[in-house]
């Protein structure tokens, strides 16, 4: 998929805040598409994936810098359901699906209109940076995800007086924990727990995108939704997205070295190691670079970039970067 002339002008012409609408909405309108059905949905979520290299590369080459602007441009998906929770009067409930990305959006609105729920609202929003669990749990003002265990998340965190919970339990289970509460956040660990179990090689992407497709069109995973639907609104959002790296460039040489020095096999690095030379290297465009977040400062993998670290399973799905669909999540407002 070519990326339109219109849209490489605003990476290179408007602002930042332009030019990160413009990514945005060519994102969502890209991943929200509806998908062919069958196994070619799941071919598809490949191409899609692959399909972005071109805009991928730009901001990670000639429009690197604009990732400084990333946070302060880009709505964020935590901001974005604080303002729901203050918004919405009555019964509520949050879904986050841990590390749902962008590409299974489709497969959620194509089966929520299927199903009966209105939409009112839809979108690619940011997650936290670095684009991890705890970020996201710290941006809603909860120590940690463990946090709302057992609705254990008592009363210091911004969305107030919610039933909390969060588990890798089978929908089914998740239905039956769901009763009269008027406010629910519910945290679930799928599939983010897949996403780390298929990295290994042999694994990957294609596998991945198979199941997804067979949660989010299943029987089970809806009724746990309707449950949380019956009397409330719902948005469903996700705390990052991930990395398909199989699909990456691999660095070599003194690239790759510099980057095993300073990332190991991760995608972020925060506070490194003082005896690890963190200078920013002299490659231009530079293949990482170092942010200050809400977070604290981190230093980033840049783009579509990976490298083999020898003893180590080098991974084919992470998070923790900054390329796209690590960064961008869904967020879907319905009701029933």
């Amino acid at each position: 998929m070519c990326m339109s002339s219109e849209l490489l002008d605003s990476l290179t012409n408007d602002s930042p805040d332009k030019a990160w609408q413009a990514v945005r909405d060519y994102l969502w309108q890209t991943f929200s598409a509806t998908l062919p059905s069958g196994k070619c949905a799941d071919a598809e979520i490949v191409n899609r994936d692959r399909g972005i290299n071109e805009l991928e590369n730009a901001l990670s080459s000639s429009c690197w810098d604009l990732w400084r602007s990333f946070e302060s441009a880009v709505p964020r998906a935590s901001e974005a359901v604080v303002e729901y929770w203050n918004r919405i009067h009555g019964g509520k409930a949050v879904l986050i699906l841990d590390g749902l990305s962008l590409r299974e959006s489709p497969w959620l609105l194509e089966q929520a209109t299927a199903r009966g729920y209105t939409i009112h609202h839809s979108g690619a929003y940011a997650s936290e940076l670095p684009s991890e669990t705890n970020h996201f749990a710290k941006a809603l003002g909860l120590s940690q995800r463990a946090a709302l265990e057992n609705n254990g998340a008592g009363k210091a965190h911004k969305l107030t007086g919610a039933f909390t919970e969060t588990n890798a339990l089978p929908w089914s289970e998740c239905a039956a924990k769901v009763g009269a509460q008027e406010s629910i956040v519910y945290w679930h660990h799928w599939p983010d727990e897949r996403v780390h179990e298929l990295a290994k090689p042999g694994e990957g992407l294609k596998k991945l995108a198979a199941e997804n497709h067979a949660v989010l069109n299943g029987d089970e995973f809806w009724s746990f939704v309707e449950k949380l639907a019956h009397g409330r609104r719902v948005i469903i959002t996700s705390d990052h997205g991930y990395a398909a790296c199989g699909y990456f460039s691999n660095l070599d040489g003194e690239q790759a070295a510099y980057m095993k020095q300073l990332f190991a096999s991760g995608r972020t690095a925060a506070k490194p190691n003082p005896s690890v030379d963190t200078q920013p290297a002299a490659w231009l465009p530079p293949i990482d670079i170092e942010l200050d977040t809400q977070h604290g400062t981190h230093r980033f993998v840049l783009g579509r970039r990976n490298w083999k670290v020898s003893g180590q399973n080098n991974r084919l799905l992470a998070h923790g970067g900054l390329s796209l669909l690590e960064v961008f999540v869904p967020f879907i407002e319905l009701s029933r």
